[in-house]
């Protein structure tokens, strides 16, 4: 009997083994790097950090230069739509993936919103860009005011897209990250986690294929390190956003009416205190990602704030 029971439990230890060595077996490392297939428009740069994708738009374009910054998990190609029209209407556009995220590096560092913000600033110098507009999209409006905590200098406008950086957070006190951290975090979330992502929508039965394009993600090693270190180093940044608020720096916040994952209402008294003079708009018939699901208004809104029409 105790034979036949463990003939019955060895099947299930390497069925287990099997499902986690399918997830991040791929290194972005020197070879990736150096034999990434570059198309027309995108590059991958050395920073001062690590190598970062990057893909632009009209860069010859006398039109002030728009940078676009992508959330917590999921990397540029999120911006795609938005990215595609401000292209068509000639803007020198750039979307780039952030460390641990997409083509560009994972570090083994601590994942805190100054590297992410100094990522984007590096690579801006890099591009000799001087200024531009800020648009962040949800753990990416973090990310932008960051930038414009650290240079305030290089940034014009600064655009929040069902931005997360105004809630209020518990800060970890250990914010290390453990291998057993990640195995754990791997073993319990990712064969449900590129499902998971189809919940940013109110109406996830209009993106079919949403959730396969991300599973491509979890190919590369240290993407849960990533996303685990991401989350310990947050904290409140009613500080920075005080210091935006005495600013000068045009700010407007974008909000999905349906928004399940950033709900406005429930720090609306917290960013009407720290940030009063923000600019608000809400978009109908969307959830967490209003610039993919309602896309003749949220691009008519976003132009109007780019063209100072609002």
């Amino acid at each position: 009997m105790n034979r036949l029971i463990l003939l019955l439990f060895i099947p299930l230890v390497f069925a287990c083994d099997e499902n986690i060595n399918k997830y991040e077996f791929l290194i972005k490392d020197e070879s990736f790097k150096n034999n990434f297939i570059i198309s027309a428009n995108e590059d991958i740069i050395q920073l001062s950090e690590g190598f970062t994708y990057y893909k632009w738009e009209n860069k010859s374009s006398n039109i002030s230069p728009i940078v676009l910054v992508h959330g917590f998990s999921v990397p540029s190609y999120i911006w795609e739509p938005t990215f595609k029209m401000l292209a068509e209407k000639g803007y020198y556009v750039i979307i780039l993936d952030l460390y641990g995220r997409g083509y560009s590096e994972n570090l083994d560092k601590a994942y805190t919103d100054e590297l992410l913000a100094n990522q984007v600033l590096d690579l801006l110098n890099e591009l000799n860009v001087i200024s531009a507009q800020f648009i962040g999209l949800s753990n990416g409006g973090r990310v932008i005011s960051k930038v414009a905590d650290l240079q305030p200098k290089v940034v014009e406008k600064l655009i929040y897209v069902a931005s997360s950086g105004f809630r209020e957070v518990i800060e970890e006190t250990n914010k290390s990250v453990s291998e057993k951290e990640v195995m754990d975090f791997i073993s319990k979330n990712y064969p449900t986690i590129s499902k998971g992502q189809l919940l940013d929508f109110k109406y996830p039965e209009k993106h079919i294929g949403w959730d396969v394009k991300y599973e491509e993600l979890l190919k590369y090693k240290g993407f849960a390190n990533a996303l685990i270190s991401t989350r310990k180093n947050h904290y409140t940044m009613d500080e920075i956003h005080t210091k935006i608020q005495l600013s000068t720096i045009p700010t407007y916040t974008i909000w999905g009416e349906s928004d399940k994952v950033v709900v406005f209402e429930n720090f609306k008294k917290r960013i009407d205190s720290i940030l009063p003079r923000r600019k608000d708009f809400f978009i109908t018939e969307s959830g967490h990602l209003p610039h993919m699901e309602n896309q003749i208004d949220f691009n008519k809104i976003l132009l109007s704030i780019i063209k100072d029409n609002i």
